[in-house]
């Protein structure tokens, strides 16, 4: 557990100092261009990235190194924020160039984390595997709720040039924890042996092993629903807590909702997840759908806001449960393809659920819902009309659709005996 407390602190500075960065180049993107599409295509060239380079990053975390490989990524990523400061220092900075700096940088950082993530399995026991991506998931809740008022204050006080600079000490701390430490050479199958095909073909390896087990499959399936519902909640939330109440009281419900997940990850450090981390899984997801319907039922704050905690607090209990089970359940000598094909299923989803979110609720579900609308003599009576009402209705769709299928995967056998049908494969030299 050292070696991986080491790793694990290194992140957790680095993923400070990436999320500072990005939230100011978002503040300095809009106060400098007064674009809200142009503050939105950083989100998408954030995300594209992600599903773009998985593939690869997931074959070159089997063949490579893998320390080699979070040393490389953490240098690049350094490196292509370092561009935008030296650009923005001599006058020449343009709003491309940040495009392309942020491509560039988050094309690293996704290369990294195939490779870190199998590393977590070779270095942690496997009744340790739950707590461990607990505290991962601990680093994202702590950059996520630090992050949007540092970068507010930093900017003040240093200005963009200083947090890059900043960012930078991040990466080079980063850099340090990983050549403190020395990682279990892994012991490769002869299947694995036999992988020696062409980069895009042998990309492939991950997924067809998964498709082979039917209860990952299945997983994998359910984690890439729920994480459309999610993205779902992620971008159309504010619109409908703005609906009936003021940003003050906005910023107070979403500082709660931030606090479950918060305390989620701490739970899910000191817990463990459970002797059946499936059933770990399945039950928080469906308390995630339920709340996702309780959000849409009333234009209340106390019950939104309650109904935010309750889903916040249950995401990473999902996440951390179900990466424990993938880990412990895959060859070490393909997980890096394996995760790789996880993360890029689950960010299309995501990105998904980004681009339809809005049309939804412009075109098909606000208009339902207004005064004389379609559904305003019938389910408006029940959860009411106006603005914000048609999202609400969207909400409780989408939660109800996340608690059907959720409760469809319990009746699922090859599901719900994942953990007994397939083998703990960790297998590693100290």
């Amino acid at each position: 557990m050292r070696t991986f407390i080491i790793l694990w602190f290194g992140q957790l500075v680095s993923l400070l100092g990436i999320y500072v960065t990005g939230y100011a180049l978002n503040f300095w993107i809009f106060k400098n261009t007064h674009s809200a599409t142009q503050f939105a295509l950083i989100s998408l060239f954030t995300l594209l990235p992600a599903i773009i380079i998985a593939p690869l990053a997931g074959t070159l975390g089997d063949r490579w190194d893998k320390r080699s490989i979070m040393i490389l990524s953490n240098f690049g990523a350094g490196l292509s924020l370092l561009s935008v400061a030296l650009l923005l220092f001599f006058g020449r900075l343009e709003i491309w160039h940040i495009y392309l700096a942020t491509v560039a940088s988050n094309a690293f950082s996704v290369l990294q984390w195939p490779a870190y993530e199998a590393t977590i399995a070779q270095i942690v026991p496997a009744k340790h595997l739950v707590r461990a991506n607990g505290m991962f998931q601990l680093g994202i809740s702590i950059s996520q709720l630090i992050a949007p008022a540092l970068a507010g204050f930093l900017l003040v006080i240093i200005e963009i040039k200083g947090v890059f600079i900043l960012n930078g000490i991040s990466f080079l701390f980063c850099l340090v924890m990983l050549l403190l430490v020395r990682l279990p050479k892994l012991q490769t199958t002869t299947k694995a042996q036999g992988l020696k095909s062409l980069v895009w073909r042998d990309a492939l390896v991950g997924w067809n092993y998964i498709r082979t087990r039917p209860g990952l499959f299945w997983l994998l399936i359910l984690m890439c629903i729920y994480h459309f519902v999610e993205g779902i909640s992620i971008v159309l939330s504010t619109p409908m807590f703005l609906s009936f109440t003021s940003t003050a009281v906005l910023g107070t419900m979403l500082s709660i909702a931030g606090s479950g997940m918060l305390l989620g990850t701490a739970l899910i450090s000191s817990w463990g997840g459970g002797k059946r981390r499936i059933y770990t899984v399945l039950g928080f997801t469906l308390l995630s759908g339920l709340c996702m319907v309780l959000v849409g039922l009333r234009p209340d704050v106390l019950l939104c806001t309650v109904a935010a905690f309750l889903h916040f607090f249950s995401l990473p209990i999902i996440v951390s449960a179900r990466q424990a089970i993938f880990q412990s359940k895959v060859l070490p000598d393909v997980q890096g393809r394996v995760f790789a094909v996880n993360r890029m299923l689950i960010n299309v989803f995501l990105l998904l659920s980004y681009v339809v979110s809005g049309p939804l609720a412009d075109n098909v579900f606000n208009p339902l819902l207004v005064t004389n609308g379609l559904l305003a003599g019938s389910i408006g009576k029940i959860i009411g009309v106006g603005p914000g009402r048609g999202i609400g209705l969207l909400f409780i769709v989408v939660g109800t659709l996340m608690t059907i299928v959720t409760i469809t995967s319990y009746l699922s056998p090859r599901l719900r005996r994942v953990e007994l049908e397939l083998p703990n494969v960790i297998s590693y030299t100290r």
